[in-house]
């Protein structure tokens, strides 16, 4: 697919995807969504892609959220892709791991966009919110969700119903943030994060964010132990050849060639 505001790269077993319409803070207009739900859906298909790292270009912003002029120029909100808002909000059958790169502001859709991903890397001069309330909206992409599941519900009120925005080491305090860098020293902290995730073979990382998703749902702890090996991950990572390899690897100290398989 030829993209207009995202760009694709994939190496090494990473997939990065950039948001990129620098000009308006890559805010995410129509095209931009389903340019997304592509790029996702390539992501989740590709089995030589093991991680998926998210960023935004420009050092202004990640993602400043819905691209709110070109709605109201076009008279009509815009209709969000199969997989929801960006083509991930919605994406609960993915299992493999996502990294959001924010440097910058990650407001509205921006921030829900990261709080979908399971790592999330902030520089210093980013910041966070979801102000929807200030402009007679609900941040319904799953911020409001994600936010209070992944903070607490005293910390989430806090950000949600005064639409405030916090900055990125407030953030780090809270938990959202995994780890909080200087701007010089970003784009090693993303490598850093790359190698030591593909370092795990990809069918166990991918059953243990399956476990961990899925297992947050349980009723109870007793209830998550008993069906995790019921979960499609869990079968596809027991059952694999890199299982056994790990294994062989360890006996014979020596690094583990992984296959994905």
């Amino acid at each position: 697919m030829n993209y207009q505001h995202i760009e694709v790269t994939t190496a090494n077993h990473i997939t990065r995807i950039t948001l990129n319409r620098p000009e308006v803070m890559n805010a995410i207009s129509q095209l931009m969504h389903d340019e997304l739900q592509h790029a996702f859906d390539q992501y989740a298909q590709d089995k030589e892609q093991y991680l998926c790292v998210v960023a935004g270009t420009g050092e202004r912003a990640f993602s400043a959220g819905s691209d709110l002029k070109a709605i109201a120029k076009q008279g009509k909100p815009n209709v969000y892709p199969a997989s929801g808002y960006a083509g991930l909000i919605e994406r609960f059958d993915l299992d493999k791991p996502l990294i959001a790169a924010v440097d910058g502001v990650a407001v509205g859709g921006g921030f829900e966009l990261a709080l979908a991903c399971d790592i999330l890397i902030a520089t210093t001069r980013s910041r966070f919110g979801l102000p929807e309330p200030l402009v007679g909206a609900v941040a319904l992409g799953g911020g409001v969700h994600r936010l209070a599941r992944q903070i607490g519900l005293k910390q989430a009120m806090g950000m949600i119903l005064t639409g405030d925005l916090v900055d990125a080491e407030a953030g780090f305090r809270m938990g959202f943030v995994t780890q909080l860098v200087e701007p010089a020293d970003f784009e090693a902290a993303i490598a850093s994060w790359c190698s030591r995730v593909l370092r795990c073979a990809p069918l166990a990382t991918r059953a243990s964010k399956q476990t961990v998703m899925r297992g947050l749902d349980a009723a109870s702890l007793e209830q998550a132990m008993q069906e995790q090996a019921s979960y499609p991950a869990f079968g596809a990572w027991y059952q694999s050849a890199d299982r056994m390899e790990g294994a062989a690897a360890f006996a014979e100290k020596r690094t583990p060639l992984w296959q994905g398989k």
